[in-house]
């Protein structure tokens, strides 16, 4: 296991608001990072994701955002800063097969796991012994109830609580903190779309909200069953997004028609532009050494 147990140490919550990495999180994980565009994404195995991310939701104090991090979302982070800092806060999680070319081009082989929101997530809530109170926001309220329902069953020593539908009025935000404050929640799953969802967790949910916030994009609808999800044989080829493409053609088109290409570019181009970068550096001089004459050494 290449991270420290996060159960060493502890900070306190002065400093914390709009922080999205827990001090605590950000040295026990500092060794299992890539860095990807510049971003630097988790590289930790499943088991030991699982390990650390439910250490991380039993800490007393602080408050740690999880980003999962497809292809898509590193194309809008380069052309969104305000996205991008934001992600350097949170705790990214390595999804898809994008994210593993990226890294075999950078580093030389791929992430360990392919830790994905849809499955992670799930798999962390059964991994979780110990009971939590678990808030749900985002979605259509009847596909964040059904996926709350679900939940239940899945994970039934745990409480699902859905705090509000992910169409309210940017005006209502204290409201909707308000209510995850008087709902007492533990772990917030936060399904909004990116880069709204992390941009929104990062201005209005603090830890004296939850502990830890987990932003997951479609997984309501997946989990809902709206959304089915791929055949275990095509996920398992790493083709989950050609299944997607053909069931949303109008809507996923430019994503992965333009956006695979664009992204593969941008691997090459940020690869051989750090390179470049490289070579170009200039050579450090090494200090000089003054010595003394001969006559002082003897003295």
């Amino acid at each position: 296991m290449r991270f420290m147990r996060t159960g060493i140490m502890c900070v306190s919550d002065a400093g914390q608001e709009g922080v999205g990495l827990n001090q605590v999180a950000d040295f026990a994980v500092a060794a299992s990072r890539r860095m990807i565009f510049d971003l630097p994404v988790c590289d930790l195995d499943w088991d030991d994701a699982l390990t650390f991310v439910n250490e991380l939701a039993s800490l007393p104090v602080g408050q740690t955002s999880i980003s999962f991090v497809n292809a898509h979302n590193m194309l809008i982070m380069l052309r969104d800063e305000t996205y991008r800092s934001v992600l350097e806060r949170n705790l990214v999680l390595p999804d898809g097969v994008g994210l593993d070319i990226a890294s075999r081009v950078a580093h030389g082989e791929p992430f360990p796991a392919n830790l994905n929101g849809t499955d992670f997530v799930p798999a962390l809530l059964t991994f979780m012994e110990r009971p939590k109170r678990i808030g749900l926001l985002g979605g259509k309220r009847s596909v964040v109830e059904k996926a709350a329902e679900r939940f239940r069953r899945h994970a039934p020593w745990h409480q699902f609580v859905v705090v509000s539908d992910g169409f309210f009025d940017p005006a209502r935000s204290s409201a909707v903190t308000a209510e995850i404050s008087r709902q007492k929640i533990d772990v917030l799953i936060v399904g909004m779309g990116t880069p709204l969802q992390e941009k929104w967790v990062a201005e209005h949910v603090g830890p004296q909200h939850a502990r830890l916030v987990l932003t997951v994009g479609a997984l309501f609808d997946f989990i809902s069953e709206t959304v089915p999800r791929a055949p275990s044989l095509v996920r398992a080829m790493r083709s989950e997004w050609l299944f997607r493409l053909v069931l949303e053609p109008g809507r996923l088109w430019r994503r992965y028609m333009l956006g695979i290409p664009l992204f593969f570019y941008q691997v090459v181009r940020h690869q051989f532009g750090r390179k470049e970068r490289v070579l170009r550096a200039e050579p450090h001089p090494l200090p000089q050494r003054r010595i003394a004459p001969p006559d002082k050494l003897a003295s």
